[in-house]
Parts: structure tokens; C-alpha cells; sequence
């Protein structure tokens, strides 16, 4: 009889956890600049491995409306897109790390690994790493003081160097 009262007790938590609204805003932002990438090549990793989390096109999966995972992936979209965001590249306000988004990648930081069960093709190959965190050194600098940042392209189609 315990059982059945603990499931029953977790299904209504479970129902009661639904009503809290966090998490289930899935609006992407407009595009209002994107990085001149080096290669397609990086630009597919980048896609494959990143783009859901730091970039406005993020696709929101079916468990993105179900607490507590929608909780968890509006919070790693929310700050995956303040630190570093494709879509806003060269934007004016705070700032966009994508000079430090090839170190992350070396050190097998990211893509994290909460992240890869749920999406299988993100996980990358030693050989797609290193591939990736060049392109992402071309593309955006280096961690490092006076490093080069990529170039934007705006709205406009222009690119200037941030």
C-alpha cells in the first residue's frame, strides 16, 4: 500500500509542479547579426553541437513544456544565449564570448553533458572537436588579451570587424 501512496503523491506533485509558468515561453528572438564564419564546416558544427543553446533559432524539443525539465532548459538557453549568442553577433550591450567558446570546446566543456543524451547529434568526435575549435579560433579570437574578434554580418549584409 506504501507504493501506491507514494506514486500517487508524486503524480499530483508531478500535475501540481505544471502549473508554474517558467519555461514555457519558446520565443526566439529575431536574427540581428550573425558572425562571418570561416568555413561552412564550422558553421555546421557550430549548428550540430551549439546552435540550439547559443544562438535565437533554438529548437525547443517536446519536453521543453514539461516541468522540471522545461525549468532546466529555459535556464541553460536564458544564460547559453547571455554569454554568447550568434544571433546577435556585434551587438552593443554586454558581451558576446565567443572568443572563449574554442577553449570550452578543447576542454570537452561543451556542448555539456546533460545536453548529449537528449541530443545525440551534438556529440562530437575528438577529430569534430578540434575541427570545430579551430574554426571557432578563426572565426571569433582567442581568449586572450588583443585577440581578433570575427567579423559581423548585419541586417544589412555588410560585415565589419567588431
Amino acid at each position: 500500500m506504501k507504493p501506491l501512496k507514494f506514486l500517487m503523491g508524486a503524480a499530483i506533485a508531478l500535475a501540481a509542479i505544471q502549473l508554474v509558468p517558467y519555461g514555457r515561453d519558446h520565443k526566439n528572438p529575431p536574427v540581428s547579426g550573425e558572425p562571418k564564419w570561416d568555413s561552412p564546416r564550422t558553421s555546421e558544427l557550430f549548428g550540430r553541437a551549439c546552435k540550439n543553446c547559443h544562438s535565437n533559432e533554438t529548437v525547443w524539443p517536446w519536453y521543453s513544456s514539461v516541468a522540471p525539465a522545461s525549468w532546466l532548459t529555459q535556464f541553460d538557453v536564458s544564460l547559453g544565449r547571455s554569454k554568447f549568442n550568434v544571433s546577435e553577433w556585434g551587438r552593443t550591450t554586454g558581451e558576446n564570448e565567443g572568443d572563449k567558446a574554442a577553449g570550452e570546446v578543447k576542454e570537452g566543456q561543451m556542448p555539456p553533458f546533460i545536453y548529449l543524451p537528449a541530443h545525440p547529434e551534438a556529440k562530437l568526435t575528438a577529430e569534430e572537436k578540434v575541427e570545430l575549435a579551430k574554426g571557432l579560433v578563426a572565426t571569433f579570437g582567442e581568449d586572450k588579451p588583443g585577440g581578433a574578434k570575427g567579423a559581423v554580418k548585419g541586417k544589412d549584409g555588410d560585415n565589419d570587424k567588431d
